[in-house]
């Protein structure tokens, strides 16, 4: 038995809206990997990048569970003597609460030459107001999706 390989020209790739106000970071963000991957589908194979589109609203009303809002801490480091940079959760959130789903998202996506690509079609937004309108076209709620969209 043969097994079937998708070719590029055969992937569909959907929009899906998610609004996190008031959801847990970490269970959001592996939701979002997973669309972003396409592991949900159907005809997901690991070498081509088969993903969907990810739109999320409301990044500033995240939530974190524990004392993590207090305590945790995002590094990076330059790579010279002295260049590490250390932030805490809570200033990234009033200063750009986008980046803080942009880097859960990423730290959950395989290391790997499609971690660029799929990143790209995540969209992220602090408020409600984004210019994705017209790629969704019918509503529905399940858990934290939103709505999603008929195929690209």
């Amino acid at each position: 038995m043969i097994t079937y390989q998708p070719k590029k020209k055969e992937v569909k790739r959907e929009w899906f809206l998610f609004d996190v106000e008031g959801k847990i970071l970490g269970r959001v963000a592996s939701e979002i990997a997973t669309k972003l991957m396409g592991k949900d589908k159907v005809n997901y194979s690991q070498h081509m990048d088969s993903g969907n589109y990810v739109v999320v609203i409301n990044a500033k009303g995240i939530k974190v569970t524990g004392k993590k809002e207090v305590q945790k801490v995002y590094r990076s480091h330059s790579g010279y003597p002295g260049g590490l940079k250390e932030v805490k959760y809570s200033k990234v959130l009033n200063e750009n609460p986008t980046k803080i789903i942009q880097l859960a998202v990423k730290g959950m996506l395989p290391d790997n030459r499609l971690k660029d690509k799929r990143m790209a079609r995540l969209k992220i937004f602090p408020g409600n107001l984004h210019p994705y309108n017209d790629k969704f076209q019918k509503t529905q709620k399940s858990g934290n999706q939103v709505a999603e969209s008929g195929k690209e």
